[in-house]
C-alpha cells in the first residue's frame, strides 16, 4: 500500500517545450517535463518527466527520475530512478530504488 506522501498533489509543471532558470521553491510538488537550470528546493516530491532535463542541485523529501539529471540530488525520504533516467551527478538518499536501464555517473550514498 502507498504511503501518505505518495498522493501529493502536483501543483508545480514545468512543461514539455518550456524552460526556466533559477531557484524554484515549492510547498508540495513540482513535475518538470521541460528544461530547468538552478536549484529547487521542496519538502514534498519531484517528478522529472522522461522528457525533462535539470542542470540543478536538487533538495526535496521525495525525487523520481525519468528524464535527463545534471547535479547533486539531496533527498530526505526516497530517490526512484526509472528505467529512462539519466544522472550525471551525486545522490544522498535515505533509500534508493533503481530500475533496470538507469545510466548513472556519480556518486551514492544511502544514510
Amino acid at each position: 500500500m502507498a504511503k501518505p506522501e505518495e498522493f501529493i498533489a502536483v501543483n508545480s509543471l514545468i512543461g514539455e517545450g518550456s524552460e526556466f532558470r533559477g531557484e524554484f521553491k515549492v510547498k508540495d510538488a513540482i513535475r518538470i517535463d521541460g528544461y530547468f537550470k538552478g536549484s529547487i528546493i521542496t519538502e514534498g516530491k519531484v517528478v522529472v518527466g522522461k522528457n525533462g532535463i535539470l542542470e540543478t542541485d536538487l533538495r526535496a523529501g521525495i525525487v523520481i527520475v525519468g528524464g535527463e539529471v545534471r547535479g547533486s540530488i539531496h533527498a530526505t525520504r526516497r530517490v526512484t530512478l526509472l528505467s529512462t533516467c539519466k544522472l550525471e551527478g551525486d545522490i544522498v538518499t535515505r533509500s534508493l530504488l533503481v530500475e533496470d536501464g538507469v545510466k548513472f555517473e556519480g556518486r551514492c550514498t544511502v544514510c
